[in-house]
């Protein structure tokens, strides 16, 4: 009796052993990739774990490559016959004038505006490029710089899409609202917007003055709420999207089905991924158009 104990102590043990060295399931593996980099043991005064370490890495990271490279394009320009890379940095930034001026019709404020909408449309567009490479490719990375460094591997998260952060859409909206807020005040001056307020959409009569006041206050948070959710979700399910493709390529095997798997895998990933190129490049142009609408709207006067 004690023999069958011990032997059922040790192919528990055994058991147990094989799942350690076992796969992560695709459960597992999705909530990995979708968890982000934190440092929970930095809580004092402010609690610092509620950042997202990796989505502000890459924000800042992708920030500068884009503005190196408009300064490159801007440093190279020439009189004469452009190359490539300045003709299609013309076309972008013309592009984005054009669109700034059948929007806000202030040609001072355009000074500021266009140069802020080609800032968002790049920043954004390549933040949302990092979708494009291979999903395990930077967290493998991580995970042997994480191991290499005396830390555990296996809890070294790292999400390298900032767009599919929440937090991070959320704070662009929220700047387009403070640029917003600015312009109106700018534009019609403390009592004038304040008046606005009151007095705006449905007239301007004492009665009427809670329910202007309660539409307006609806109108600026359903407008940065939609904004920065409709950018978060699109690029959010495109990410899932990819760790399902992903989770097939994982699973091939030297079987029919394995093979099959494998098979779709590199025909669904290239396929998606070209489909994805239109999502991230007209995601960042109708951010940038939102942006151009919301600033145009503060000009107007009601």
């Amino acid at each position: 009796m004690a023999a069958e104990s011990h032997a059922a102590v040790q192919a528990a043990g055994h058991a147990a052993e094989g799942a350690a060295h076992a796969g992560p399931t695709a459960g597992e593996y999705i909530v990995h990739h979708l968890t982000h980099w934190r440092n929970k043991e930095l809580v004092g005064p402010f609690d610092l774990s509620v950042f997202n370490y990796d989505s502000m890495l890459f924000s800042i990271v992708v920030g500068v490559v884009g503005c190196f490279l408009l300064w490159k394009a801007a440093s190279k320009a020439t009189s004469g016959v452009p190359g490539r890379f300045q003709a299609a940095v013309e076309i972008l930034v013309e592009m984005v004038e054009n669109q700034a001026k059948g929007i806000v019709h202030n040609a001072n404020s355009r000074k500021l505006v266009s140069p802020l909408a080609l800032t968002v449309f790049v920043w954004i567009f390549l933040l949302n490029a990092m979708d494009l490479l291979p999903v395990d490719l930077l967290p493998v990375i991580w995970e042997q710089i994480v191991g290499a460094t005396g830390g555990d591997p296996h809890h070294a998260y790292l999400r390298v899409v900032p767009t599919a952060d929440l937090s991070v859409t959320m704070g662009l909206s929220m700047g387009v609202l403070v640029t917003c807020l600015v312009y109106n005040v700018k534009i019609k001056g403390v009592g004038g917007w304040v008046h606005e307020l009151f007095a705006a959409p449905f007239g301007d009569h004492w009665a009427l003055y809670p329910f202007n006041f309660a539409m307006q206050i609806i109108e600026f948070i359903a407008k940065t709420v939609s904004h920065g959710m409709r950018l978060f979700g699109n690029m959010y399910a495109g990410e899932l999207i990819f760790l399902l493709i992903a989770l097939m390529g994982g699973a091939w095997s030297m079987s029919a089905m394995g093979v099959g798997l494998a098979i779709g895998h590199a025909v669904l990933g290239s396929v998606w991924a070209i489909f994805h190129l239109i999502i991230i490049t007209l995601q960042a142009f109708v951010f940038m158009m939102l942006t151009l609408v919301y600033i145009g709207q503060a000009h107007d006067q009601h």
